[in-house]
């Protein structure tokens, strides 16, 4: 039987194959759990219907994490990584891995040995090394995103890298003044008007420039980065009981009061100062997109406790997207297969979903700059 024109044209014009974002994945201190939760997230290729992967580490170290977690019981005999030489030559099939820097013999290679658990200087310039060629790439266009394994602050300091930690060294690199520490989870979403400072400096941060500055990028990356358009925002207050109406501190009465009302005039809906315990006692966060606190620990402690397993860095405010699981290099349990990767899963799942989105609204505005563009001439041209 010949076969109908419709099915000889989906012979002749194959469906268009749907490009998967490319996200670069640094290793972090490789003697923490960033390369097991890598491995683990990444294992049998099942995230490459997705994003074609692109781990930014050491085939050397990989291999030997994967020898330490299968004689702990995890099975990864039937899946190879694929090692190449730049990010041109990932495939999109494969879990893909770039050396970063050189493995040859020497005393001083000697000393990179993994000690999983142990703090070394040579396990920190291998992280920097992982960071720095991953962040080349994004700033070339290369990556769609990328997603930072945790490092070590104080064994990756050198000339070139004297930061708290990931968000300033990005901010610094692409040349962003603002940003914001953005927490996220399927439940939660916690940003921090100050972040990696001593707790004896927040007050002096406490502004109505500082605060407002949080406030818009937040509502811009929530808007921009999650796709919701009427954004409800709670902001904490600074004091214990949000200063019980001044006894226990001005700076809900002068600073937050104030620009709350006068964002709300503006239509934007912005709510509190809450007190931070009640406010997460009672779940009233459930009720909001997202939640201001004032500092660190206000918001970081609650997010952790309700969602540590799933929860996820987002760095708001950047021209580019960079995801990072909420814990640390957690030493204690390196190398015992004991490190849960549910954060790292959603810190790329949220890197795919976060570029995707931005790229859908970029391809959404200009072609409707387009059409603009078209009418304009057309209208030009009737008259």
């Amino acid at each position: 039987m010949e076969p109908r024109q419709s099915e000889k044209n989906n012979e002749r014009h194959p469906e268009p194959q749907v490009r998967r974002p490319v996200i670069g994945i640094t290793l972090g201190d490789y003697n923490g759990i960033g390369p097991e939760v890598i491995l683990k997230a990444l294992q049998h290729n099942r995230l490459q219907k997705l994003c074609t992967p692109v781990i930014y580490g050491s085939m050397k170290v990989l291999n030997r994490y994967r020898n330490i977690l299968q004689q702990s019981g995890l099975s990864l005999k039937d899946w190879n990584l694929n090692g190449i030489q730049h990010v041109g030559q990932a495939n999109p099939k494969l879990t893909n891995v770039i050396t970063c820097w050189s493995e040859q013999g020497g005393q001083d290679r000697q000393n990179q040995e993994v000690q999983p658990g142990k703090v070394t200087p040579e396990a920190g310039q291998a992280a920097l090394a992982c960071l720095q060629r991953a962040t080349e790439d994004l700033k070339a266009g290369h990556l769609d995103a990328i997603v930072t394994a945790p490092i070590n602050k104080y064994n990756i300091q050198t000339e070139t890298f004297k930061f708290p930690g990931h968000t300033e060294y990005f901010a610094e690199a692409f040349g962003v003044k603002d940003n914001l520490m953005f927490l996220v989870s399927d439940v939660l979403r916690v940003g921090v008007v100050t972040g990696h400072i001593p707790l004896g400096r927040v007050r002096s941060n406490i502004t109505k420039e500082k605060v407002l500055q949080k406030l818009q990028l937040m509502h811009q990356s929530l808007r921009g980065d999650f796709g919701i358009q009427k954004p409800r925002i709670a902001v904490l207050g600074l004091n214990p009981h949000a200063g019980e109406e001044g006894l226990l501190g001005n700076e809900e009465q002068e600073v937050l009061k104030p620009l709350i009302q006068e964002l709300r005039n503006k239509g934007q809906l912005i709510y509190g100062p809450f007190a931070a315990d009640g406010f997460f006692g009672t779940r009233s966060y459930q009720k909001f997109d997202a939640v201001l606190a004032m500092y660190h620990d206000q918001g970081l402690i609650p997010f952790k406790t309700i969602a540590f397993d799933e929860g996820v860095n987002f760095t708001a405010g950047m021209p580019v997207v960079r995801t990072s699981p909420d814990h640390g290099t957690a030493y204690d349990i390196a190398g015992k297969n004991q490190a849960d990767e549910t954060s790292m899963l959603q810190a790329i799942y949220l890197a795919c979903d976060v570029s995707r989105y931005r790229k859908e609204m970029a391809e959404i505005e200009e072609n409707a700059l387009s059409k603009k563009t078209i009418s304009g001439k057309i209208s030009e041209q009737s008259a």
